[in-house]
């Protein structure tokens, strides 16, 4: 994934963002748009980082980078603290690679 991508993402993104109040002007949005309107980022952030950590060339890749990010997960639903999160997925791949034959 290239900055050049990121940056023209983030900025469809807030372009998106911005054309509702310009086109609806002082008209309130249903409250249902509001919530998928908040969610959108966090869904597009969320579908690139699957597409960068498990596609390759087209294809499904399993590797230790799912480990790292199976391992980011459940310490996210411990509740870790973002820190210890991040550290917990490092480890894990790096663990993981440091195995034989992987």
């Amino acid at each position: 994934m290239s900055w050049a991508a990121i940056l023209a993402l983030a900025a469809g993104t807030y372009a998106m963002k911005a054309a509702g109040p310009v086109l609806l002007g002082a008209r309130p949005l249903p409250a249902r748009l509001v919530g998928v309107v908040a969610l959108l980022p966090a869904a597009v952030f969320a579908a690139l980082v699957v597409v960068d950590t498990f596609g390759e060339n087209g294809e499904l890749m399993l590797d230790a980078r799912a480990a790292g990010v199976g391992a980011a997960a459940v310490a996210a639903w411990r509740d870790a603290p973002f820190l210890v999160v991040v550290g917990v997925a490092m480890a894990v791949t790096a663990l993981v690679r440091a195995l034989p034959g992987a």
